[in-house]
C-alpha cells in the first residue's frame, strides 16, 4: 500500500489522495473538514485522475476521508452567476461524470455518511456501490432554489426512478443506508460501518482479475444498450460478444475452463 503521489501519471491536488493495491488504484476525497464537499479544485482533480489512469490498473475505488462520502456542493464557494456561468459549471460537473461512467475500468465506490446532491451524482456514475450503516442520502437541490447540474437527473431517475427522484429534490426527503440498499437500490451491497472499504477491496480484486477487454465491455456497452432501442441493442450486443470473444485472453481462458473440465472428468 502507498500513498505516493508520484504513483499517478498527473499532480493531484491535495484534496485528492491516491492509493495503489495493486492491480487497484483507491481515490480519496480528501476534505473531511468540509465533509468532502465538492470544492471547484477537487473536481477539477478528480477530472485529471480519471482521464489518467494507467494501463496497469484493472479497477478503481473512491472513498472519502472522515465520516462522509461527499456532502455535495462547498456552500462556502456558492455565489450568484449569470446563465453562462451556471452553462459551463454544469458541463464542468457533467463532463466529470461521464469521465466516471465511462472510464475504461470499473469503478467502486464506498459510501457512508452523507452522499447527498453531487456526491449522489457522483455515487451514481460509479459502476458497483457498497454503502456503510451511516450512508444517507439526499438531493436537497429543490429546497435550495437550484437543480441537478452534473448528470443526475439523467442518471439518477434510471437508477432510483423519476418519482423518488422528485420526491427528493421537492420534499428533501432522506433516505437512511438501508431503505437506499433494499428499497431505492442505490447501492449493490449494504455492510457495517467501517467494512465498506475491505468490501469494495475484496470486489476490485474480483474485477481486477477478469479479461480487460470483458470489463471494458460491461461498463462501456451494457449503459449504451439500456438507452437504445431493442434492435440497437442487440446488434451492440452482438458486436460486444464477437469482440470479447476474439480477444486472446478471452480463448486462453476458454481453454483453460475446457482444461479444467476434462480433467475433472478423467478424475471421476
Amino acid at each position: 500500500m502507498s500513498q505516493d503521489q508520484g504513483l499517478w501519471p498527473v499532480k493531484l491536488p491535495d484534496c485528492l489522495t491516491v492509493e495503489r493495491r495493486d492491480p487497484v488504484a483507491i481515490l480519496w476525497l480528501n476534505r473531511p473538514e468540509k465533509r468532502n464537499a465538492l470544492s471547484d479544485e477537487l473536481v477539477m482533480g478528480m477530472q485529471a485522475f480519471f482521464s489518467s489512469v494507467p494501463d496497469d490498473v484493472r479497477a478503481i475505488v473512491v472513498a472519502g476521508k472522515g465520516k462522509h462520502f461527499c456532502a455535495g456542493l462547498d456552500l462556502n464557494e456558492l455565489k450568484e452567476t449569470d446563465i453562462l456561468e451556471s452553462f459551463e459549471t454544469s458541463v464542468i460537473g457533467q463532463g466529470l461524470n461521464n469521465l466516471i461512467q465511462y472510464c475504461r475500468v470499473p469503478v467502486i465506490s464506498v459510501l457512508h455518511g452523507a452522499v447527498v446532491g453531487g456526491g449522489l451524482e457522483i455515487a451514481a456514475s460509479t459502476h458497483i456501490r457498497v454503502a456503510e450503516e451511516s450512508t444517507f442520502y439526499a438531493l436537497p437541490e429543490g429546497t435550495r432554489g437550484i437543480f441537478l447540474g452534473s448528470g443526475g437527473s439523467v442518471r439518477l431517475p434510471r437508477l432510483i426512478g423519476a418519482d423518488a427522484v422528485m420526491d427528493m429534490m421537492l420534499s428533501g426527503r432522506v433516505y437512511n443506508a438501508k431503505d437506499g440498499y433494499s428499497h431505492l437500490h442505490i447501492s449493490q451491497y449494504l455492510v457495517e460501518d467501517g467494512e465498506g472499504l475491505e468490501t469494495a477491496l475484496e470486489i476490485a480484486s474480483k474485477v481486477a482479475a477478469n479479461s480487460k477487454l470483458s470489463n471494458y465491455a460491461v461498463v462501456q456497452a451494457l449503459p449504451r444498450i439500456v438507452e437504445s432501442d431493442p434492435q440497437t441493442g442487440l446488434f451492440t450486443e452482438l458486436l460486444m460478444a464477437g469482440v470479447a470473444a476474439e480477444s486472446d485472453e478471452a480463448k486462453r481462458r476458454l481453454r483453460e475452463f475446457l482444461d479444467l473440465k476434462m480433467n475433472k472428468v478423467k478424475a471421476s
